[in-house]
């Protein structure tokens, strides 16, 4: 059930001795003088993993011209969009929890879902935490959300063949490593490298994650379970936030401890030509929250009112936004928006972002106490099956899964 890099892959696995097999074989021939990548089949999908933009990024040290490859068409580029900064509000943890503001710090998350549908989770009152600027506590240590960066930053930095035994087309693998969007489909890649571990349940998919660096399962799963924590006090307050009743929200509550949890670690290394292509394209998430944590390299962009804007947030911070499950949960009220991230030509920029939402096999529809004669249904139900199956489509192409999922007379 995944937002922005899981997409659209063939459901078969990769044998990961084979995989590693195959890259060692490519890496091969990038060292002969007789071997040339490009004899391999552009559509494979070892070709497009062994060219990561980490591997040609550290391999051709001073290049300064873009691959064609990753070269958007002329109306896909970032241009001068997106010069603009945007501050998120600011969503306090400790007022959430404290029955003498937990009111009013409802309306503040309520406003931020239904207008922007972003903001930052913190423990720190919106003032202050715009007058100490860098300090922010969200109620996840800050050692951890530090070494989740920086673990992050060094697997991102292991040999190919240590990366490349991760490497598989089946979405539902509870280890992913891979490259661009939609590397099977895109057919303009995209300068990101990801690493996707499965979070549920943490105890059955820990073993698979990778072993290098030696800290990276330690330090992931103690950050999933902060992480975990975090999403079930935003979505218990987005609940009572929307009037869901006690009754309903605590039974979706509930579920949500079993429910679809991953993590997804991302590197977007320096870029020869940045205004050429970007990180990621458009797109929205297809959960209920998704929590963020970045670096101190800016690249987030979100759109409003039709221009792009970079997010200015600060160190440490974790951002939240709405996914597309809970806008059709609330029946639009909330909103799952259009972001994107651009590349500089200077700094690697390594983000975390962890996806949250209902158990796989579970439908999803607008909920009751959201639909009357004044706000009618908005969205059909859905489900991951047609998740997968939307993006296996051509339909894909021309709409977000969002919008296909618009009843036709409110489209």
């Amino acid at each position: 059930m995944a937002a922005i890099a899981e997409d659209r892959q063939p459901q078969h696995g990769v044998n990961r001795e084979a995989a590693t097999k195959a890259v060692h074989t490519q890496l091969q021939m990038e060292r002969s003088d007789e071997g040339d990548s490009r004899s391999q089949e552009e559509g494979s999908y070892c070709y497009c993993l062994v060219k990561s933009v980490s591997h040609l990024s550290r391999n051709n040290r001073g290049f300064t011209t873009l691959p064609e490859r990753y070269v958007l068409p002329p109306s896909d580029r970032p241009d001068d969009d997106g010069l603009g900064r945007v501050k998120l509000p600011v969503v306090d943890l400790a007022r959430l929890r404290d029955p003498a503001y937990r009111a009013s710090e409802l309306d503040t998350l309520d406003a931020a879902c239904r207008s922007s549908g972003f903001f930052q989770a913190s423990t720190l009152h919106a003032q202050a935490c715009h007058l100490l600027g860098r300090v922010v506590n969200h109620g996840v240590a800050p050692e951890l959300v530090e070494g989740l960066l920086d673990v992050a930053r060094r697997f991102f930095e292991l040999p190919l063949v240590g990366r490349a035994r991760y490497m598989s087309p089946d979405v539902r693998a509870p280890v992913r490593y891979g490259t661009s969007f939609n590397q099977a489909k895109d057919a303009v890649l995209f300068w990101r490298d990801f690493l996707k571990l499965a979070c549920q349940p943490l105890h059955a998919v820990v073993a698979s994650w990778p072993d290098e660096p030696a800290d990276l399962r330690e330090v992931a799963a103690r950050y999933a379970m902060a992480n975990q924590q975090l999403f079930m006090q935003l979505m218990g307050a987005a609940l009572e936030a929307l009037g869901i009743p006690c009754h309903r929200s605590q039974g979706l509550l509930r579920e949500l401890e079993a429910g679809y949890s991953q993590i997804m670690l991302n590197c977007y290394p320096a870029c020869p030509q940045p205004d050429l292509t970007l990180g990621l394209p458009p797109h929205s998430d297809y959960c209920l929250f998704t929590l963020l944590l970045q670096d101190q390299v800016k690249g987030l962009q979100v759109l409003r009112r039709g221009h792009w804007f970079t997010v200015d947030a600060a160190p440490g911070s974790i951002i939240a936004n709405v996914g597309d499950h809970l806008e059709i949960y609330s029946n639009g009220l909330y909103k799952s928006m259009l972001h994107r991230v651009r590349v500089n030509s200077t700094q690697t920029r390594i983000s975390v972002a962890s996806f949250h939402s209902v158990p796989a096999e579970r439908v999803i529809g607008p909920a009751a106490e959201l639909v009357d004669e004044a706000n009618p249904r908005r969205y059909m139900d859905t489900d991951y099956a047609t998740f997968l199956n939307f993006l296996a489509s051509a339909e894909g192409k021309h709409k977000t899964f969002l919008q296909s999922r618009k009843l036709p007379m409110l489209s």
